[in-house]
């Protein structure tokens, strides 16, 4: 879950509300979703929440929610903005990164918190909705240190975002104090060597220069010459990505940001060559495109979900405390809203969205439980009982449960395992062809894992520094792709245990995992085979009464080397419903 540090007097003063104390601020904070994690060394708050508001990622977000959560704000915001006078020219880019967007804010009173806030931001959204700046990346400059060519009406100023030869084009970046080529950044520079790895095999990489000369190097890093500083007054956003919606939805999260500082926005107009890649080709964009949404939801359907009764005034209402606007209509199933959304929501994608806000603007704290209108009584599920009775045998015999998330992404289910991702099939435990996330917010979430024994292997990367032995174990959801099944996937509940200790050998693992069986009184075998992420002649299959269902064996150590480990792992993995 991602992690954002907010100072609580930047809160009362974003918010109007000197009065609240810290208490009263985690009171509000968590009423809205945000989970308080603990204190900074700077005695900020340390605030959790859910990924999908990205708007939260800074505290002029955090501070907006609070102001409509207090009723201050209501309905939908769209700051005013100033006519285009700047124009970027989109020219011989990289195919490879064809699209770039931007937006001028001026009028800023910066400070150290106010450029603090900007600059977690950045840094947020990179590794956010930006997947670690591949798919979208943010340059901001100070306008005042940039030149503008004259634009072909000669009524505005233009900067050119093209391609440059990584050998030839110079610049002085960021923390230097020579110029460079964009190669000797990549080689030499530390954060040339961070991110350099995404645009080191194109022939020409991203450029953005003005009249003076190249001033940004996306998505790598930016020059030395228009720096942000607490002295920076008028500020040129640019963005550059693999996708347009992305980066002019990132564009939206900072314009708002900067907004509630007291910066006044101007458009930017983005003019795309009539041979530029993609579906831009030759149309002239306005930037930053705060145009609003607008979904459908129906009455019936948000008192169905919210269990409560509402006339339409209420739902309205609560709507616009929500930030959103609502207009009552009607649609084939009755009374229905028009619901707006405001441009910096990315989150919302069906009409279960809308309803989540009005029930928070409600407030679910508030909501007293009713008991459903059923005949039939409930029970626990036989997989549930075997789950539970699979779990109290493992910590029986020593591990300790775990809960890992479900989604991972390809490099630790396959990459790191010692799997090949495009190799999928077969008899090899995991080697399923994943169920993927078509519009992930974190590369590090972009499958459904496909096996659990990657998951505990990163618990065990992340615990290096605890005590050993280490003895984990999780019963869990593993899925892929099976066009044998209705919706394309098969998902199974899998159990997955590892040994990590000095002496951990494959007979430590066989001596539990036979225990187990005995347990659910199965016959276990254990046949020879092979499994890229375990020690040839070291693994075999799990076998129970007859059926194979897994892999047992000592981890390879070109997988502990990946991991970290330094001591040696035997594992096993097999179908929960094995032991039924």
């Amino acid at each position: 879950m991602p992690v954002v540090d907010v100072d609580p007097d930047e809160l009362r003063y974003l918010t109007g509300h000197d009065e609240k104390d810290d208490d009263e601020l985690k009171s509000d904070l968590f009423d809205l979703g945000l989970e308080f994690e603990g204190w900074t060394e700077d005695d900020e708050f340390q605030l959790e929440f859910a990924p999908d508001r990205l708007d939260r990622l800074s505290v002029e977000g955090v501070a907006r929610s609070l102001r409509y959560h207090y009723g201050d704000d209501r309905g939908v915001d769209i700051p005013n903005t100033n006519s285009a006078d700047w124009t970027i020219e989109v020219e011989d880019q990289p195919d490879e990164r064809p699209y770039v967007t931007g937006a001028i804010v001026r009028g800023l009173d910066m400070d150290e918190a106010a450029l603090e806030s900007l600059i977690q931001l950045q840094e947020k959204l990179h590794a956010t909705m930006g997947r670690k700046r591949a798919k979208g990346a943010i340059g901001v400059h100070d306008l005042t240190m940039l030149k503008g060519d004259s634009v072909t009406d000669e009524t505005g100023k233009s900067i050119t975002y093209t391609s440059a030869d990584p050998d030839e084009a110079t610049f002085v970046p960021l923390d230097a104090d020579a110029e460079m080529t964009p190669s000797e950044v990549m080689e030499s520079h530390e954060t040339g060597q961070t991110y350099g790895d995404l645009v080191a095999d194109f022939d020409r990489v991203p450029a953005i220069y003005d009249a003076i000369g190249l001033f940004s190097f996306p998505p790598v890093i930016n020059g030395r010459r228009t720096e942000v500083s607490v002295d920076s007054r008028d500020l040129f956003i640019e963005m550059t990505g693999t996708d347009q919606w992305t980066i002019d939805h990132m564009c939206n999260i900072v314009c708002y940001a900067l907004a509630a500082r007291g910066g006044q926005v101007e458009k930017v107009d983005v003019s795309y060559a009539d041979d530029a890649p993609g579906e831009y080709a030759g149309k002239t964009l306005e930037r930053p495109d705060f145009s609003v949404r607008t979904k459908t939801v129906t009455h019936d359907r948000i008192e169905s979900i919210l269990g409560v009764s509402l006339d339409s005034r209420e739902v309205i209402d609560y709507a616009e405390r929500a930030g959103l606007d609502a207009t009552e209509t009607e649609s084939d199933d009755g009374m229905a809203y028009e619901v707006e959304v405001p441009p910096y929501r990315v989150d919302v994608i069906h009409p279960l969205d809308i309803i989540d806000d009005i029930g928070r603007a409600l407030g679910f704290n508030s909501l007293e439980p009713t008991y459903p209108d059923v005949s039939t009584v409930g029970g626990r599920h036989e997989r549930s009982r075997l789950e539970d009775a699979a779990r109290d045998a493992l910590v029986g015999l020593g591990f300790e449960d775990l809960l890992n998330f479900h989604m991972i992404n390809e490099v630790e289910n396959f990459e790191r395992m010692g799997l090949d991702p495009d190799t999928t099939g077969g008899d090899v435990v995991g080697q399923t062809d994943p169920v993927t996330i078509q519009e992930p917010y974190s590369e590090d979430y972009t499958i459904l894992r496909t096996w659990a024994l990657p998951s505990i292997m990163m618990v065990l990367e992340n615990n290096t520094h605890r005590s050993y032995p280490q003895d984990l174990a999780e019963i869990g959801l593993a899925a892929g792709l099976d066009d044998s099944e209705n919706t394309g996937i098969a998902e199974h509940r899998t159990v997955a245990a590892a040994l990590a200790r000095t002496d951990a050998s494959y007979e430590d693992a066989k001596a539990r995992l036979q225990a187990l069986a005995d347990a659910f009184d199965k016959d276990l075998e254990t046949p020879p085979t092979t499994h890229p992420s375990f020690i040839g002649g070291r693994a075999a299959e799990v076998v129970l009464d007859g059926e194979s269902v897994g892999v047992i064996g000592e981890i390879h150590p070109k997988v502990l080397v990946e991991h970290d480990l330094e001591l040696p792992v035997a594992a096993f993995e097999f179908r929960l419903d094995a032991l039924a």
